[in-house]
């Protein structure tokens, strides 16, 4: 595809992608957030688009993007703060992909998510936060298999987090907040998760507030 071309190239914007192919600038914006979600680009700080991991990994190159770069310290901060586990997690198709994480020390329960970890789109709080701003008819193949419904990805959009008890695994609660562009879009979702016997079946009430901080941090590597 054009778009991959351009940003081979190098760093390119959006205008950049723009003037290179001919495509419209929200075709072309649709388009590279596409990518951005199936791991074949990526971000710097200032917003504009390389060569994503997926296209990085099997060409050999390992380095770490500017936001998962910055991912270690917000999410070890959050997971201080917190005291559970915190994970970054990127949309690759109809899977997301955990590409950052800070386990809980110690040896007491613990949801542990290992980088790498491919998991599904149809439960959990990342999985809602991932969803809940794409356009309704790119959603609605996969809630038909999910734990949630259109109407709690409406309720995510309202209150800007998403929890989940017992969604993706019996007995886990998380926590999701949303990682945006400059453009507004959704790029990641930043999480704290843990056993429900810690975190009960309503997480957000003690840990909404580290994730949108959280959120926010990372939002500084993409911007």
């Amino acid at each position: 595809m054009a778009l991959l071309g351009v940003a081979g190239d190098g760093p390119a914007s959006l205008a950049d992608l723009v003037a290179a192919t001919g495509i419209s600038r929200p075709t072309a914006h649709r388009l590279a957030v596409a990518l951005e979600h199936h791991g074949m680009l990526a971000r710097e700080r200032d917003g504009r688009f390389v060569v994503g991991p997926l296209l990085r990994e099997l060409g050999g190159d390992h380095r770490a993007d500017a936001l998962v770069e910055a991912a270690g310290p917000v999410l070890l901060t959050a997971r201080d703060t917190t005291e559970e586990s915190a994970q970054l997690y990127r949309r690759r198709g109809d899977a997301r992909v955990c590409v950052a994480a800070a386990e809980r020390p110690g040896h007491g329960l613990r949801d542990s998510v290992p980088v790498g970890a491919v998991l599904t789109m149809s439960a959990g709080s990342a999985a809602q936060v991932l969803l809940a701003w794409d356009p309704a008819e790119e959603v609605a193949g996969l809630l038909d298999d999910a734990t949630f419904t259109d109407a709690d990805l409406a309720a995510v959009r309202r209150r800007g987090w998403a929890q989940s008890a017992g969604q993706r695994e019996a007995g886990v609660a998380s926590v999701s907040a949303p990682v945006r562009d400059a453009d507004g879009a959704v790029v990641a979702a930043v999480s704290v998760s843990g056993p429900m016997s810690r975190l009960g079946r309503a997480p957000g009430r003690a840990h909404a507030d580290a994730v949108l901080r959280a959120a926010a941090a990372l939002e500084v590597a993409v911007v």
